[in-house]
C-alpha cells in the first residue's frame, strides 16, 4: 500500500530525512549543512511510504499567521512520476488546512514549476539560486 503521513515517531522522523538525504544532498549536491537545518525542529514533518519503503518526504512550518511554508519536498526517482507527488502535496495541503492555514508558500525549483502550477500555486517571484539551483517562488491559497 501507498501512502502519505504526517511524522509521529522518531523511525518516521529518520526515514524522511533519509529520503532527503538522498535526494537533495547525494542527487542534488545540496550540502548537508543547508539541508538539514535549524527549522527542522519546529517544522512538521511528513513521510510516503510504499509498504513500509519509504520513498517521499517534506515539511510545512509556520512562517505568520495562517501562512505555512511548504519545503524539502521531494520523491526518490524510482518513485517519480507516477503522481507521488501530488499524494506528498495532497496530504501536506489537507494538514495545512486542518490547522486553518489560508494560504501555502514554497520555493520549488525551476523545473518543478509545472508540477506546482497543476496543484493552482501561482508564482509570486522572478527566478533565483538556492543551494546554486534555480527557484522560484509561488504560493496558494487554500481558503
Amino acid at each position: 500500500m501507498v501512502y502519505a503521513k504526517k511524522v509521529e515517531t522518531d523511525k518516521e522522523y529518520q526515514d524522511a530525512i533519509f529520503i532527503r538525504r538522498k535526494v537533495f544532498v547525494e542527487e542534488q549536491d545540496v550540502p548537508l549543512h543547508m539541508e538539514l537545518d535549524e527549522y527542522d525542529q519546529e517544522a512538521i514533518h511528513f513521510v510516503a511510504y510504499d509498504g513500509e519503503i519509504p520513498f517521499g518526504a517534506g515539511r510545512i512550518r509556520t512562517v505568520g499567521p495562517s501562512l505555512g511554508k511548504v519545503e524539502r519536498v521531494c520523491i526518490l526517482p524510482e518513485y517519480r512520476g507516477k503522481n507521488y507527488g501530488n499524494l506528498m502535496m495532497q496530504c501536506m495541503e489537507e494538514y495545512a488546512l486542518s490547522k486553518e492555514f489560508h494560504k501555502l508558500k514554497l520555493n520549488a525549483q525551476s523545473h518543478a514549476i509545472s508540477f506546482y502550477e497543476k496543484r493552482n500555486y501561482t508564482i509570486t517571484s522572478p527566478e533565483f539560486l538556492e543551494a546554486s539551483i534555480p527557484h522560484r517562488a509561488m504560493e496558494k491559497v487554500l481558503i
